[in-house]
Order: C-alpha cells, then sequence, then structure tokens
C-alpha cells in the first residue's frame, strides 16, 4: 500500500429511504410515463407485490386507475341476518347459530317473503289462539243471513211472475178501460174502428158530432122505438129482449139481435164489429162501464154521433144532410123513421129511396113513436116527454 495515497473515506450512507406506502416500481419495468399525453397509460398486468401493495398505498396525485368490478350483492333472502327472527317454537337463535334454511323458514313464518324479482307471494291465513272460537258465532249469523236472504230471493222469483202477470191484466181489464170510457164522457171520439175500416175499404167518411139538443126528438124517439124500447128503465142490459131473440133464432128464423142502445154504443166506440164470444165478453163489460160512468143523456147522444148510415156516413149530422139535405135537428117525423128503420143494415138498405121493407117498417116507426112520447119512455133523454 502506498503510504502516499490516502485511505479511501468510506462513502457517507444514504439515509435508507423512509418507509411509505407508495408502491415500489422497477425502473427497467415500467417505464415513466409522459405527462404531454392525454391518453391514460396502458393497463400493465400487476403482479403479486404490486396489488399487495397498491391495496394500502394511499391514493396517488397521478392518473386514477380503473375501478376493479364490484360483484353484486345478494338478494335479500341469502344474507346472513344481522339478528335472526325470533322463533316462539324453539330456542333462542341469539344463543346457537343458525343454519340457512332455518333462517328462510323462520323468515317465511314471521315476516312476508319476497321472491328475487321483489313480488310479494301470498301468504297463509294464521289464525292466532283464540281467534276460532271468537269467529265462529259470527260465521253462523252470516250464515243464517244468508239463508234467509236466499229464501226471499225464491220468494220473490216464485210469486214475480203471479205479481207481473196480475198487474198486466189489472192494468189491461181496469186501468185502461176505465181511463178510456172515462174521456169520453167529456170528448167526443175523432173515430172508431169501423170508421177506419171502412176507410180502409176506400169508402170516404163522413162524419160530424154534434149535441144532443141539435139532434131532432123525432130520430130520438124513433130510435128507442126501433132499438130499444125500454133504454131508460134498464141498465144496460134488456134481460127480456135477449130471451126473445135467442127463441126467434132457436127456431130456425131470421137472426134477430137483443143488444140495448148502450151494448151497441160500447160496441160502435170501443170495439170492432165482427160477431165472436171474445167481442161479446168485452162489449158486456164496457156497457156496464158505460152504464155505470155514463148519464142516459151521453149514451144516446154518442150511440146518434158514432152511427153508420151507410156510404161513409157516421152520425145524425152526415146522415140527414146526405140523405135528405137537411140538418139533424130539422128532420120531419117520416124522414126520422126512416133513418131508424135502415141501422140493422144501413149499407143493404137505403133512406132516401126505401123499398117496400122500408117503407113499412118506417111506418110502424111512426105509430110507435107516439106511442114512446105518450108513455114517457124518452123521459130519461127529452126534457119535453118527461111528465108533467
Amino acid at each position: 500500500m502506498n503510504p502516499d495515497e490516502e485511505d479511501p473515506k468510506p462513502a457517507p450512507e444514504e439515509p435508507a429511504p423512509e418507509s411509505s406506502d407508495e408502491p415500489i416500481v422497477n425502473a427497467e419495468e415500467s417505464p415513466p410515463v409522459e405527462a404531454t399525453s392525454d391518453e391514460p397509460p396502458a393497463e400493465m398486468p400487476p403482479s403479486i407485490e404490486t396489488v399487495e401493495t397498491h391495496e394500502a398505498a394511499p391514493p396517488s396525485h397521478g392518473p386514477t386507475p380503473d375501478p376493479e368490478p364490484v360483484a353484486p350483492p345478494l338478494p335479500p333472502i341469502l344474507r346472513e341476518p344481522l339478528v335472526p327472527a325470533y322463533d316462539p317454537h324453539g330456542a333462542n337463535p341469539l344463543d346457537e347459530p343458525m343454519s340457512d334454511e332455518a333462517f328462510v323458514q323462520r323468515r317465511d313464518y314471521d315476516e312476508p317473503a319476497e321472491s328475487l324479482f321483489g313480488t310479494p307471494e301470498p301468504q297463509p291465513d294464521i289464525r292466532f289462539p283464540g281467534e276460532g272460537r271468537a269467529r265462529g258465532p259470527r260465521v253462523r249469523d252470516a250464515q243464517a243471513n244468508l239463508d234467509l236472504d236466499l229464501g226471499r230471493i225464491k220468494r220473490r222469483k216464485r210469486y214475480g211472475l203471479f205479481l207481473t202477470t196480475l198487474g198486466v191484466f189489472f192494468v189491461a181489464l181496469v186501468l185502461a178501460p176505465v181511463t178510456w170510457a172515462l174521456s169520453y164522457l167529456f170528448f167526443d171520439p175523432p173515430s172508431t174502428v169501423l170508421m177506419l175500416q171502412r176507410a180502409a175499404e176506400g169508402q170516404a167518411i163522413h162524419h160530424a158530432p154534434v149535441p144532443l139538443n141539435r139532434i131532432s126528438p123525432y130520430l130520438i124517439r124513433s130510435v128507442i122505438a126501433a132499438e130499444d124500447s125500454n133504454f131508460c128503465t134498464h141498465h144496460g142490459f134488456d134481460v127480456n129482449a135477449i130471451q126473445d131473440a135467442m127463441e126467434a133464432n132457436a127456431d130456425g128464423g131470421r137472426l134477430r139481435g137483443g143488444s140495448t142502445i148502450s151494448q151497441q154504443t160500447a160496441k160502435n166506440l170501443f170495439l170492432w164489429p165482427q160477431r165472436s164470444w171474445v167481442r161479446k165478453g168485452f162489449e158486456t163489460y164496457f156497457t156496464a162501464l158505460i152504464e155505470f160512468m155514463w148519464p142516459k143523456h151521453r149514451i144516446m147522444e154518442a150511440y146518434l154521433n158514432s152511427a153508420e148510415w151507410g156510404d161513409g156516413n157516421f152520425g145524425a149530422e152526415a146522415a140527414a144532410r146526405a140523405r135528405f139535405g137537411v140538418s139533424a135537428a130539422d128532420l120531419s117525423p117520416l124522414q126520422a123513421a126512416r133513418l131508424a128503420a135502415v141501422l140493422p143494415s144501413p149499407n143493404r138498405w137505403r133512406a132516401d129511396s126505401p123499398g117496400p121493407y122500408v117503407r113499412r117498417r118506417a111506418a110502424s116507426i111512426v105509430e110507435r113513436s107516439q106511442v114512446v112520447r105518450n108513455n114517457h119512455m124518452a123521459s130519461c133523454v127529452l126534457m119535453i116527454d118527461a111528465p108533467q
């Protein structure tokens, strides 16, 4: 050793770098990242040591790496509960561990369970102690009330058809006919079924209703003498005339009618002209109605204004003007008798040019009209015929 050479002084030891949480990176393995580049550095597969130091390293001031993917949380039903549910039939869950299956069963028992998609599942009806005994009387009362309601429904169905039929018959046979007849007490009917039938056949209808005081008394007496001599004394039906008509028809002679003026009025105003037992029954019913509600002079007035006198002439006014050219108030005794004589067949016989039968019948009616006047047989209609 050369004494002239100085002993080299030992190099001062560099202080050991303080322990830092920053990762130690090998310069050869990881080249420096240029700060001027805007793009993030390419990701390098970190080594095991790098991962361990990175977990404990504080956030650096450099570019932040992408966060690692996080696993989705488990469904609520698979999580381990912090405090298990209390099972009243088992041991205290705080004293012993619980398996996942036991927890799921207890969770389903204590609180509504949810499926993986969050839809609540229907839970069974849990009956608490004593609830069955309290619900028993209520169930029996509800069943009794239900039986009562079903019984009422059955009874209503049983009598519903009967009550409906009874109501229909009441309206058809009582309310409607009474209202109809009562309206004709104050108003003249604009037309009748027979007028509509003649119009359908092509006849021109002539109808001019007039009050009874504008109709000749000769016509009133002639009609009573020819059609119904007991008009003022009967109550709608002449029993003796009906018996005589039945005996005459039984002998095989010419058909003879026993209808009163009241019956003919009911037929003309409310019914159809064809003969049948059904029409006869309704005729009897309407005759009783008008005899009960109408006075006699109204029945005679309605009859003389609705009777048919042939060729589409209905009513005394239209017949007097068509056959004799005068009003109904100016008819003579012979003219009135001829009009009364053709009433049974007005379209077959004519009052203005009568045949032998109509002449003989008219002469007989003139004589009988005097009897009607002398015996006050029209006193219910004509005040001049009333006894003094």
